[in-house]
C-alpha cells in the first residue's frame, strides 16, 4: 500500500530499524570514550600517589639513617667519656753496667761497643809464669808471637809437648823455663830467607788491661826485637780495637802490676 512521499510500508520499516541501529552504535561509542577517560584519570592519580609514597619512604629512610648516625656518635662519645685511655707503660731505662777499673794512675781500660780499646804498645801479663811484657799490637800479623829460646819438643803421656825459655823482665840474661802442650806447628816464611821455618804454637793465658783471654802464640826468638810480645789478629778479632794515636791505652789491675816489671829488648821489630 502506498504511503506519503511515495514510501511503501516495507521501506518505512527498514528506515526505522536503521535509525534505531545507528542511534545504538553512537551511544555505545560515547559510553566507551567516557570510560577510557575515567580509567586514564584514575591511572594518573594512582601514579601520583605511588610517587608521593616513594618520596615519603625515601624521606623516612633518610631520617632513620640520620638518627642512627647521630645515635651512634652519641654512644661512642659516651663510651669515650666513661672509659679512660690506656696508659702506656714507661720504657725501662737502660741499665748501665759499670766496668771495674783498675786502681791506677795511668789510663783505665776503655771499651767501645764492648770491645777493648788498645794502643800500638801495651803491657801484656802472662798468668802462669806471672810475667809482664811490653807488646806491640799489630793488625797485620795473623798470629801473636812470644819471645822464646831453646825450644825443645818432647812427648808426655802420649801427647806432644814443647819446652822453652822466656826472658825474665828486668833481669838481664835471666830466663824462665815453661812447658806447654803443643797446639800445632806454624810454617813461617821470612822475607830474607828462601826456606820456610817451622815454629811451635802453644796456648797461653794472658791479660791486657782488665781483659783476660787464652790464645795461641807462636814461639819465636825475638831477642833482637823491641818488644817481647807481638799481639796479632787472632787476639784482636772481635775483642779489641786499635787506637793508633795512643800507647798503653789500658792499665793492668794492681794485683797483676805488682808482679815482675815489663821486659825490654833490643831494636827493631817483626814477627
Amino acid at each position: 500500500m502506498p504511503t506519503r512521499a511515495g514510501c511503501t510500508l516495507p521501506h518505512l520499516f527498514m528506515l526505522v530499524v536503521t535509525t534505531f541501529a545507528l542511534a545504538g552504535c553512537a551511544g555505545s561509542a560515547l559510553v566507551e570514550k567516557d570510560n577510557l577517560e575515567t580509567l586514564e584519570k584514575g591511572q594518573s592519580e594512582q601514579t601520583r600517589e605511588i610517587q608521593q609514597l616513594s618520596e615519603d619512604l625515601k624521606a623516612h629512610h633518610r631520617g632513620m639513617v640520620r638518627n642512627s648516625n647521630e645515635n651512634t656518635r652519641a654512644l661512642i662519645e659516651t663510651i669515650r667519656q666513661q672509659i679512660s685511655p690506656p696508659s702506656c707503660p714507661e720504657r725501662p731505662q737502660p741499665v748501665c753496667r759499670e766496668v771495674s777499673e783498675p786502681a791506677s794512675k795511668s789510663a783505665p781500660s776503655q771499651r767501645l761497643n764492648g770491645m777493648l780499646i788498645v794502643g800500638e804498645l801495651e803491657r801484656v801479663h802472662f798468668m802462669e809464669p806471672g810475667l809482664t811484657y811490653e807488646a806491640r799490637v799489630d793488625s797485620g800479623a795473623e798470629t801473636s808471637s812470644l819471645d822464646a829460646r831453646n825450644v825443645t819438643y818432647f812427648e808426655r803421656n802420649g801427647e806432644d809437648w814443647v819446652r822453652f825459655d822466656v826472658p825474665v823482665p828486668g833481669a838481664k840474661n835471666e830466663l824462665e823455663t815453661l812447658e806447654r802442650p803443643l797446639s800445632r806447628n806454624a810454617r813461617i816464611i821470612q822475607a830474607s830467607a828462601d826456606d820456610s821455618e817451622r815454629r811451635a804454637v802453644v796456648e797461653m793465658q794472658f791479660a791486657i788491661g782488665d781483659h783476660v783471654q787464652k790464645a795461641e802464640f807462636t814461639l819465636s826468638n825475638r831477642e833482637n826485637l823491641s818488644q817481647t810480645v807481638l799481639v796479632g789478629r787472632n787476639i784482636l778479632r772481635d775483642v779489641m780495637l786499635i787506637d793508633v794515636g795512643k800507647e798503653y791505652a789500658t792499665s793492668l789491675p794492681e794485683k797483676l802490676k805488682s808482679s815482675k816489671p815489663a821486659a825490654k829488648a833490643g831494636k827493631g821489630d817483626g814477627q
